[in-house]
């Protein structure tokens, strides 16, 4: 029973995420364990038309009345060892600004060389990660166990994020990251679970790095698995959108967040399942308020 759970669990970890690569990690408490591993495709839609500046939100987005941002997310985890994970993940995005009546055609005959559109899209950033399970105790009937990740994100497409205020529906900041955390997963023999991690990412270029977190809290049983989590990014440095000579390149902004969500999973058959989710935006800087909503297929071997 136990192993199925686990499988089913990793299944999940792309059914809430943001298509942006800027929410909720890949990093799960449970292992898939040897040679078993999970293929998920999900698709996920989320929408803003406020957005959270510095020092506070306001309504309506630079040249956009509305933003709305389409993912299809291929996703797979195998367990090389019962204490060691491997996970893949590659998003193909579609940004799409919608503005009122001639504004775009009215912005390239201005700025002929700023290439102004209202949709963007493309393979965004592939992402590789290793877990390591690095220590477990049993606490009465419960279990506790450590874990360590990293991990390693590139784009692999020619997106462009340019200089330009066109550029705020660009589907990734074309850096590449590596990033290092510690988890630590409470599960109880009831299923009731509890998992926090907290972590580091440096980024190329521009991009500032950043702290990273996420708690998360649910119950994993035979046939229904579901979560709570709040996530949340504190960059390094970096530029404010409403700050005197601001240049208008986004990958160098102060981007932090906090975020809530939700998601679910449920066995068919086989070996197959569905999962669904949902998040948003509660509070942040240099980013869209937005929620989004997610549902996947999932293959569990």
């Amino acid at each position: 029973m136990q192993k199925y759970v686990t499988l089913a669990v990793a299944s999940l970890l792309l059914a809430a995420s943001a298509p942006a690569a800027r929410a909720q990690s890949l990093v799960s408490g449970f292992m898939a364990g040897k040679h078993h591993g999970s293929v998920v495709v999900s698709g996920t839609t989320e929408s803003y038309t406020s957005a959270y500046l510095a020092p506070e939100k306001i309504e309506g987005v630079p040249i956009f009345q509305e933003v709305r941002v389409n993912s299809v997310n291929l996703y797979g985890t195998y367990g090389l060892s019962d204490k060691v994970d491997v996970v893949l993940s590659l998003p193909y995005i579609q940004s799409k600004g919608k503005a009122p009546g001639t504004v775009i055609n009215d912005l390239n005959a201005l700025y002929s060389t700023q290439g102004y559109t209202n949709v963007r899209q493309g393979f965004q950033d592939v992402t590789a990660l290793f877990k390591f399970k690095t220590y477990s105790r049993e606490l009465g009937s419960s279990i506790l166990d450590l874990l360590g990740v990293v991990s390693f994100s590139t784009p692999l497409s020619n997106y462009q994020s340019n200089t330009g205020y066109g550029y705020i529906i660009a589907i990734g900041n074309r850096a590449t990251k590596y990033t290092a955390a510690g988890v630590a997963h409470l599960k109880t023999a009831s299923g009731v679970f509890a998992t926090g991690q907290i972590g580091y990412s440096l980024r190329t270029g521009p991009v500032p790095h950043a702290l990273i977190g996420e708690a998360k809290i649910g119950y994993a049983g035979p046939k229904t698995y579901v979560e709570g989590f709040a996530s949340f990014q504190e960059s390094n440095g970096g530029t404010d959108i409403s700050e005197t000579g601001f240049t208008g390149f986004f990958p160098s902004t102060r981007v932090n967040y906090v975020r809530l969500g939700a998601s679910a999973y449920r066995p068919i058959a086989n070996g197959f399942g569905l999962t669904l989710g949902a998040s948003t935006y509660v509070a942040g800087r240099n980013i869209g308020k937005s929620t989004g909503f997610s549902a996947g297929v999932t293959y569990n071997f």
